[in-house]
């Protein structure tokens, strides 16, 4: 079984950084960069986990957290929200909207693989 990430980032070295260390870790990864139409992106592509950015053109990864949670479909897929800011209101924000995993950028390509891994054993299991 193949195993697919939509990142959701619209900062260049980070989708290069995280693009890099996935697709060597046989990861397929799949990148959008506008909030605006995110929603519809995962639906349209089904990855098995989303790494989803808090500060995005066109809309608020929260928004666009609040609606994946609000729909059958996507009310259990991991994602992990990554954001520069890692304040306590913008955690707390996410957990009530339902994220899987908080991650502050900068972090460790080590951080970074473990979660995605376990996110997506979590989401087989």
């Amino acid at each position: 079984m193949g195993k697919s990430v939509l990142l959701i980032e619209d900062e260049p070295n980070i989708i290069e950084a995280i693009s890099f260390l996935l697709e060597r870790d046989g990861w397929t990864v799949r990148i959008h960069s506008d909030g605006t139409d995110a929603v519809e992106i995962v639906r349209r592509v089904g990855p098995d986990v989303v790494i989803l950015d808090v500060m995005l053109p066109g809309r608020s990864g929260f928004d666009i957290l609040k609606d994946l949670r609000s729909e059958a479909s996507t009310k259990a897929l991991p994602i992990l929200m990554l954001t520069a800011r890692g304040q306590l209101k913008d955690r707390d924000l996410a957990d009530r909207y339902g994220v899987s995993q908080f991650m502050t950028k900068p972090f460790s390509n080590a951080e970074m693989l473990a979660t995605v891994r376990a996110l997506a054993a979590e989401e087989r299991a």
